[in-house]
């Protein structure tokens, strides 16, 4: 049983509603945020499996087709592996925003999926999200938790940027350790 990084996609690890893209809908509109394909690096090099969960309601509500989907994760995956990270998985949630599945942050469900099928303690764990969904999501399934932004946050620990977060994410682990 191991420690595992669980990482909100949009506005932790690439640009959303920015004025270079609105929506990732293409690999080509995926801009990695400043510093964060380092971060992943520097987390990948600590020692611990990060893996990315993203609800991607776009595809139940049919902006997005999930074969694209899947090639937005591949084009991520290798950029961050450019610069010496890895994500080991991308899990998503492509139902539309008020389906009621348990796989939609604020719902545990692609945390406890992935914990189940990696061999990962939650509760030794740390969900990373920009939106309280994210944090919501991360207590739920037992993990530590660090808010990416400003603003009132129930999670563990704030910064502003995912590479800002690393010392935090980081003490968290090892507290858990």
């Amino acid at each position: 049983m191991k420690q595992a990084i669980f990482l909100d996609r949009d506005g932790v690890l690439n640009e959303v509603l920015t004025s270079k893209v609105k929506f990732v809908n293409h690999p080509k509109d995926l801009y990695l945020l400043e510093g964060a394909a380092d971060a992943v690096a520097e987390l990948s090099k600590a020692g611990y499996e990060i893996y990315v969960v993203t609800n991607q309601g776009g595809v139940g509500l049919g902006f997005l087709k999930e074969k694209d989907l899947i090639k937005i994760h591949d084009h991520l995956m290798k950029l961050i592996k450019e610069h010496g990270g890895e994500i080991k998985e991308v899990c998503y949630c492509p139902h539309k925003p008020k389906a009621g599945c348990e796989c939609r942050k604020p719902n545990p469900g692609m945390l406890i999926d992935l914990a189940q099928r990696h061999e990962i303690i939650l509760t030794r764990s740390v969900m990373v999200g920009d939106h309280e969904r994210d944090i919501e999501a991360g207590e739920k399934a037992g993990c530590k938790t660090v808010f990416i932004g400003e603003g009132e946050t129930a999670a563990d620990r704030k910064a502003p940027s995912l590479q800002a977060a690393v010392p935090a994410i980081l003490e968290l682990l090892n507290e858990n350790g």
